[in-house]
């Protein structure tokens, strides 16, 4: 009998799209990610001033979205088809899966826009269990125990079990 408070489930899902100080992609972007999310991304601004790339404080580098609940728990499915549901065991961590997808045309219901072209993002879905609040609430703020803890073996058998995903050795 597998105890409730063991129970995995999906904390947040998170898609990215890095466009450097190129203006023009940071726009397609923008619009890709609100194409598949339905809902306005946040730039990213730079804080540190990187010459050689021409970067400087307050400039923004790219675009993000950040799903939680029954929203990322509808989108990771398509986004995971994209990916003909196969992962690399290097994509995922002790609590955390990270892919990227080359071309947005590849989620299922999403269309070729002429205006955005042809582009990719990048997906990170993070995993809890109950009981990870004592991490972040205000007051009497704790670790959350060693034995409680994600593994990436944890992370592939949710995977594997709730998603179906083939898991690649590599």
């Amino acid at each position: 009998m597998n105890h409730p408070m063991k129970n995995i489930r999906i904390e947040k899902l998170t898609l990215n799209v890095g466009a450097g100080k190129n203006q023009q992609v940071l726009e397609k972007g923008l619009k890709l990610i609100e194409s598949i999310a339905g809902v306005p991304p946040v730039k990213t601004i730079t804080q540190k001033r990187i010459q050689a790339w021409g970067l400087r404080p307050g400039l923004p580098i790219g675009c993000k979205i950040t799903l939680r609940g029954e929203k990322a728990a509808e989108l990771l499915p398509r986004l995971l088809a994209a990916k003909e549901k196969t992962l690399r065991s290097s994509q995922m961590g002790p609590g955390n899966v990270s892919f990227g997808i080359h071309e947005y045309i590849d989620v299922p219901g999403v269309n070729y826009d002429p205006d955005i072209g042809i582009m990719g993002f990048e997906v990170c879905v993070t995993l809890e269990r109950p009981g990870y609040g004592v991490k972040r609430r205000r007051a009497h703020r704790a670790k959350v125990g060693n034995k409680h803890l994600i593994t990436k073996e944890d992370t592939v058998a949710y995977m594997k079990e709730t998603y179906q995903v083939q898991v690649d050795a590599s």
